[in-house]
């Protein structure tokens, strides 16, 4: 098995498509090229590029002198008094975000939220918390975290945080204190869902390591594959469980990988991961201004899968380092994609480290499908559309009579195992699985459609 790529790092960071991730980094790997840093921070020896031209476009002295003017007016007549620090950085951030919405300013607390993001790593409880009417209620505890061994369940909620009641005024805050450092201590006041009694738990933070991959089997054969964004580990993470699940249950027939509302995360991973589903071709190309922009990424052979279809599950919020994926394995003709188009975040990014603790995230690059096509703000459209829709089961008229078996006196089928129920028919499963989840309810069943033709296909080469 294919350990996944190690090496320097790109930036592909995604729009703010999530309040809590407001950038995603998309991270790739080259096959045989090695890569300068485009999507994780830069080393910290790092600088910008020296031969980046800047003497065919001189900075006009007229310019600096109404910058001066300007920062000058604002230090001297703004109506309440603000610190050089703070000018100069609204400045900074000003000019970085009249680029693009990507180009951005980080200082050590973006810094930090920049590693947390990618690294799938923070120091806090292990659990997933949603503000909710003004208060905040557990989505899910991760397993084997201070909030799991404490008893926490998901549609739980904290009233108290460090005896402070949790409100609307102050909630926001509140949530800050679920992180700190490893080893600090914090009392949360709980009430379970349907009761009204309060619980006290003590808890010690500890290092989360926050798994971006999941994987089980829809049905006997057909796999379940979800990537929630691209992060250091989640190449090697997929290796290692749908490798223990092909071990356990054997070969699979056909794979839904879900990067549904998936907002990126490092090329790297992009890369790694498409090439754990391809033997061959190419998987995504960048082009920039700068030499080092220039790169191309190209698969090893070695399908996990060994050929088994695929479809990809995309929607509106499937972006960056998700439409790599999405777009080397459509290109290839190894997936199906399904569902709607993707966000359409095509560029790259920089990080470029300005001292120990402040650096400039800067666009750098644009990057191509297979194809040679650009998604930048048109994004992938689906091999098969599907509306974002629910559906609910049909009121039906109980039937005395639904098959041959309800008749009395018929003649039993003389190869009929015993004990097995004629009527399941996997109807009531599908049923189930399409109240619960539409587009992959649909997705399984084209995928089973597709490994029916697999037999004969190979047959014919």
């Amino acid at each position: 098995m294919r350990s996944p790529f190690r090496g320097p790092t790109l930036l592909l960071l995604a729009a703010p498509l999530l309040l809590t991730m407001p950038f995603a980094h998309a991270q790739s790997a080259p096959a045989r090229v090695a890569a300068p840093p485009v999507d994780l921070p830069a080393t910290a020896g790092s600088s910008a590029p020296a031969h980046a031209s800047s003497g065919a476009d001189p900075v006009d002295l007229d310019d600096i002198r109404n910058f001066s003017r300007v920062y000058e007016v604002v230090r001297q007549a703004y109506v309440e008094k603000v610190n050089n620090k703070t000018l100069m950085k609204a400045a900074i951030t000003g000019m970085l975000s009249e680029l693009d919405p990507h180009s951005e300013y980080l200082d050590k607390k973006g810094l930090a939220q920049l590693n947390e993001d990618t690294t799938g790593q923070y120091s806090g409880l292990g659990i997933e918390v949603l503000q909710v009417d003004g208060g905040l209620r557990i989505v899910s505890p991760i397993d084997d975290t201070p909030a799991s061994r404490a008893g926490i369940k998901p549609g739980d909620s904290i009233v108290k945080i460090n005896g402070t009641l949790v409100d609307p005024q102050n909630v926001d805050s509140m949530y800050q204190q679920l992180r700190g450092k490893p080893g600090s201590k914090i009392e949360l006041t709980i009430v379970h869902a349907k009761s009204s009694k309060l619980i006290n738990l003590h808890l010690v933070r500890q290092n989360i390591t926050v798994s971006s991959v999941r994987v089980r089997e829809l049905e006997p054969g057909y796999a379940y594959i979800r990537i929630s964004q691209f992060q250091d580990d989640t190449a090697g993470d997929l290796q290692k469980k749908l490798g223990a699940l092909i071990a356990r249950d054997g070969p699979q027939k056909g794979a839904v990988l879900d990067l549904r509302n998936n907002p990126g995360g490092l090329l790297t991973a992009a890369v790694s991961v498409s090439d754990d589903f391809l033997n061959s071709g190419i998987i995504v190309t960048t082009r920039g201004r700068l030499q080092d922009a220039n790169l191309s990424f190209s698969a090893h052979p070695g399908d996990q899968l060994n050929g088994a279809p695929m479809i990809v599950l995309t929607n509106n919020g499937t972006a960056s380092a998700a439409e790599i994926v999405s777009g080397a394995l459509k290109d290839n003709h190894r997936a199906l994609t399904m569902g709607q188009r993707t966000f359409g975040k095509g560029v790259v990014q920089t990080v470029l480290p300005l001292d120990a603790d402040h650096a400039v995230k800067i666009t750098t690059a644009r990057y191509y499908t297979p194809n040679g096509t650009s998604i930048q703000a048109e994004g992938i459209q689906p091999d098969i559309a599907l509306a974002d829709l629910t559906v609910q089961k049909g009121d039906s008229t109980p039937a005395l009579i639904n098959s041959e078996a309800d008749l009395p006196h018929h003649l039993a089928n003389e190869n009929a195992k015993a004990g097995t129920a004629s009527s399941n028919d996997g109807a009531a499963a599908d049923g189930q699985l399409a109240t619960r989840d539409y587009a992959l309810a649909q997705a399984l069943n084209v995928l089973k459609g597709m490994a029916l033709e697999r037999p004969a296909a190979v047959s014919r080469q």
